[in-house]
């Protein structure tokens, strides 16, 4: 199978989030920058933050340059209490608050059950990709209660679902199934304060710490591609799209919910 790539789908202006303030979470780079280019493209006022200070402002200035709205706090530890709490206070004083909350960062190390080191993947995959959205969520939900509602968009994964083949994914998988159920308990807990949450499960999307990975291992694209409906690899707009729906009052009656962006993958 020719592995078929798709050039990055072009940001359209709108004003589908007008009015709105949404935080977003791992703006340099991937799905976080996709989503803080397009919110900002459909009117939204976004606040965004990374760890990798120099990504992050390269997101900043293509976003302005653009002639949108946007802001960041970088660098920005969000594994760390006092990190998703200065990311909090950073959005209040430059908004009043915000609407929508987009739990794009993570962090994730691959390795085999047996090869896998207890603190440096295991641990430091479920805090970076399950604290991480914890963390935010705690900071976050005093700030939605008092707007009256608002939208949470976490991201799970593929692997939240299956096991794909040759995938060396143990605390992948672990940790997004983790948000994947932990999606569905905030949503219940958010219902009476008009919260709604969600998730996103990406399969295989082509990133600069993918395209790496496939490169070293092009037959891991393989594998990946044989699994999918569509042949080719998912691009961070594509997911930024579904992430516009459900940050938008087009979604008013969505919550709990699991979209499984992922080209048919998970569907047999």
């Amino acid at each position: 199978m020719k592995p078929v790539f798709k050039p990055a789908l072009a940001i359209q202006a709108g004003e589908r989030l007008r009015g709105k303030v949404a935080v977003v979470t791992g703006i340099g780079s991937g799905i976080g920058r996709a989503c803080a280019m397009l919110f900002a493209a459909q009117g939204a006022r976004v606040v965004g933050c990374d760890i990798d200070a120099d990504s992050a402002g390269r997101t900043v200035d293509a976003v302005r340059a653009n002639g949108f709205e946007m802001d960041s706090l970088q660098p920005c530890d969000l594994t760390d209490p006092e990190g998703a709490a200065k990311l909090v206070e950073f959005a209040c004083a430059r908004h009043g608050g915000f609407d929508v909350v987009v739990n794009a960062a993570a962090f994730g190390a691959f390795a085999w059950l047996q090869e896998m080191d207890y603190q440096t993947q295991w641990r430091a995959t479920l805090t970076g990709e399950l604290d991480i959205v914890f963390l935010l969520c705690k900071a976050a939900w005093p700030v939605l209660i008092a707007r009256g509602g608002g939208s949470v968009i976490n991201f799970a994964s593929a692997n939240a679902s299956v096991a794909l083949d040759g995938s060396p994914a143990v605390a992948h998988c672990a940790g997004k199934g983790g948000v994947l159920a932990m999606t569905r308990q905030l949503a219940m807990e958010g219902g009476l304060h008009g919260i709604r949450v969600n998730s996103i499960s990406p399969a295989l999307v082509e990133t600069a710490a993918t395209r790496a990975h496939m490169a070293a291992q092009p037959e891991f694209l393989e594998r990946a591609l044989a699994k999918a409906m569509v042949k080719r690899t998912g691009q961070p707009e594509d997911i930024a799209w579904c992430a516009l729906y459900l940050a938008s009052d087009e979604s008013s009656w969505v919550t709990a919910a699991n979209f499984p962006i992922d080209g048919g993958a998970t569907a047999w």
